[in-house]
């Protein structure tokens, strides 16, 4: 996996906040744990219902329309189940339940702790409802390592519009430039770079860069030098 910085460090920085699903959260983990049920799909269901998950916020978004996160996951799934040739109310119950516990990167907790000792407020902000990120934080044991959990459900609109990074210069005091967000999802940082968050793009499967305004500050391919790379403010 490869990584390469655009830049070396990272400076003045009071926190860093952190996208939850795909960058703490591993969603490819509820279909994972199922994969015998699902006969072979697990890998098409998985990509597709992430895929559409996304999609349908951006869409939603656009279309002055609201839905929680939870009502697009299960629509997401539905969408996937169809494409597959699925029809299985129960084992969609059971994805759905999984989807509440996904495991987290087994480099998060650890990076968390240390930027913690550091004296870095630590933090997610994310597209899920309250309710599906403190179970998911609680599940993947992560909780204690953070001092807040942020949803886009404050503001009524999915990322990357401008109001769901505000929440953050607003909840913790900071200016745009003192906070350190992460993600690995490239468009989410594209959102928040052009926003004025000093990003890193936390690139674990070694994808291709995205052609959006909005250029990642540093690149990573895993957590384990995140700490190193921040400077505080």
């Amino acid at each position: 996996m490869t990584a390469n910085p655009i830049r070396e460090r990272l400076s003045g920085i009071g926190a860093c906040v952190f996208d939850a699903y795909g960058t703490l959260l591993d969603v490819r983990s509820a279909t994972g744990r199922l994969a015998a049920e699902l006969g072979g799909k697990a890998e098409l269901v998985g990509g597709l219902w992430r895929t559409k998950q996304l999609e349908y916020t951006w869409l939603l978004s656009l279309m002055g329309h609201r839905r929680d996160f939870w009502q697009v996951t299960r629509d997401a799934l539905d969408h996937a189940f169809g494409v597959a040739g699925l029809d299985d109310d129960a084992l969609k119950e059971k994805l759905m339940r999984r989807y509440l516990s996904l495991d987290a990167y087994p480099d998060v907790a650890p990076v968390l702790a240390e930027l913690r000792s550091r004296g870095l407020t630590t933090a997610i902000l994310s597209n899920g409802t309250p309710d599906m990120l403190a179970s998911g934080v609680e599940s993947a044991g992560i909780a204690g390592y953070l001092d807040a959990v942020l949803s886009v459900e404050e503001v009524g609109v999915y990322k990357p519009h401008r109001s769901v990074y505000q929440l953050a210069c607003d909840r913790f005091g900071l200016d745009r430039g003192q906070i350190c967000f992460v993600s690995s999802n490239g468009w989410d940082v594209a959102g928040a770079a052009s926003f004025g968050f000093q990003t890193v793009w936390l690139n674990r499967f070694d994808a291709e860069r995205e052609r959006l305004p909005g250029t990642p500050a540093l690149v990573l391919g895993g957590l384990a030098d995140l700490s190193g790379s921040i400077d505080r403010g």
